[in-house]
């Protein structure tokens, strides 16, 4: 089992940065495939970003020029570089891991079976 925590967030104003880190600990980083998902109050959680085992990047339209996800193997970590934030953006963000045989879609949540607890962004206008 894989075992996810997500830091880096905090309060942020709105065209400012943030980056979100997901320590990945229990099985070997490069068995998986990483995403960010994110979760508004009264929102279904929905995706942000995913980078796979092979590196290959995947972003929502929403996100796509502003945020950039990113890995680290030699420290089990995936990043998730926020600019240009927006008050729209405020959200808890979660990390998730799905093994890298997964032929699942990397933009579905149900892709992914292990999760972070999540860390707070909120971006004030």
């Amino acid at each position: 089992q894989v075992q996810l925590v997500e830091s880096g967030g905090g309060l942020v104003q709105a065209g400012g940065s943030l980056r979100v880190s997901c320590a990945v600990s229990g099985r070997a980083f490069s068995n998986y495939n990483m995403g960010w998902f994110r979760q508004a109050p009264g929102k279904e959680r929905e995706f942000v970003a995913a980078i796979s085992w092979t590196g290959s990047t995947y972003y929502a339209d929403s996100v796509k020029g502003r945020f950039t996800i990113s890995s680290d193997n030699a420290k089990n970590t995936v990043y998730l570089q926020m600019n240009s934030l927006k008050p729209e953006d405020t959200a808890v963000y979660y990390c998730a891991a799905k093994p890298s045989y997964s032929m699942a879609t990397m933009t579905s949540e149900i892709s992914y079976g292990n999760w972070g607890q999540g860390t707070q962004v909120t971006v004030s206008s």
